[in-house]
């Protein structure tokens, strides 16, 4: 007899709403329309709180007639697996973040080119404006329905062990892990540094041996993963920022009536706003608390290192890669950069 695990249960009832619905709390019986949304973050996160805020007010003013059930925390597979998932109509919403989509959508990296933004105003400026508009319809190519709205996932930062990062000079030889992104590791090629690809997992131990010297995360996860505890500077770079693409399967959505496609994108575009807000908070008190542990903090001006990736072409390549219009778009939220 085949025992069924709680992931592979969470699977099947992805491929299958009748399943679900037979599933006590996980789908209201008689909803016209039950969709299954998931992601890749903690309950306790701010994204997971006011998604399920959403979905609740999607209930309530639907009048059961739109019924979402969450599934956190990868449990229904990696990013990989979950926009397979929401591409085929396995699950009908999905929050990847912008690299993870540009996969299936590449100018959706956009977003991460190297210093290109300086703060969250040119940020939204772009996303919310032209730039986030242009890469929305690309989306809807690939059959998803991007929400208007993104939600934030932060700012990457560079910790290091030696000495704090001032200019660009100062990564010069560098030994800085880096995820597996092409993006990141052209960057911090064209920056003179030497860019290591490492699994998460093995970050700490990579830094407590001195195999690489450096890494770049947003400050949540320098501090979930207590790397603080083997380095003793952050610079505050904002060398690159992401977020996560609101994402729905295209026929799922046109599925809908127009007042339901009206409520939640509402609801939805609503609740990546306060998103905004909480994580923009935790940065704050999360530098505190870094702080309060023995990391040093400096905050360096963007411009020897736009200075740098210019001169080494950075910009120029990738503008071919991402195209004429998208650059363009991007230049007139934060000026000129190639």
């Amino acid at each position: 007899m085949t025992t069924m695990t709680r992931r592979t249960l969470l699977r099947a009832m992805a491929a299958s709403p009748a399943l679900a619905l037979g599933v006590p709390g996980l789908a209201r019986a008689g909803a016209e329309f039950a969709y299954k949304y998931a992601h890749n973050l903690p309950m306790t996160h701010p994204l997971h709180l006011r998604a399920q805020e959403a979905v609740d007010r999607i209930r309530k003013e639907s009048g059961g007639r739109l019924d979402i059930t969450i599934f956190p925390n990868n449990q229904l597979g990696g990013d990989t697996d979950m926009l397979s998932q929401v591409r085929s109509g396995g699950i009908e919403l999905f929050t990847p973040s912008a690299l993870v989509i540009a996969t299936v959508v590449p100018v959706a990296a956009i977003n991460a080119v190297g210093f290109a933004f300086s703060d969250y105003d040119q940020v939204w400026k772009a996303m919310d404006g032209a730039l986030g508009a242009h890469v929305r319809d690309k989306i809807a190519k690939a059959n998803l329905y991007a929400f208007q709205k993104m939600w934030d996932n932060g700012f990457r930062q560079i910790t290091t062990s030696s000495k704090p990062i001032a200019d660009a000079q100062d990564l010069d030889g560098t030994k800085i892990r880096v995820p597996v992104s092409p993006l990141s590791i052209s960057m911090f090629k064209a920056l003179s540094a030497a860019p290591a690809s490492l699994q998460f997992s093995e970050v700490y131990s990579a830094l407590q041996t001195r195999i690489v010297d450096a890494q770049e995360n947003p400050l949540p996860i320098i501090q979930a993963a207590k790397l603080y505890e083997v380095q003793k500077y952050c610079s505050l770079t904002n060398h690159i920022w992401d977020g996560y693409w609101f994402i729905a399967n295209g026929r799922a959505y046109r599925r809908l009536p127009p007042d339901l496609q009206k409520l939640w994108e509402t609801a939805f575009n609503d609740a990546g706003m306060l998103q905004r807000e909480d994580l923009k908070k935790m940065n704050q008190s999360i530098q505190s608390d870094l702080e309060s542990k023995g990391l040093k903090f400096n905050r360096p001006k963007a411009d020897s290192f736009q200075a740098r990736l210019r001169q080494a072409g950075f910009y120029q390549e990738w503008r071919g890669k991402f195209g004429d219009e998208a650059w363009g778009l991007l230049e007139g939220a934060v000026g000129k950069l190639a």
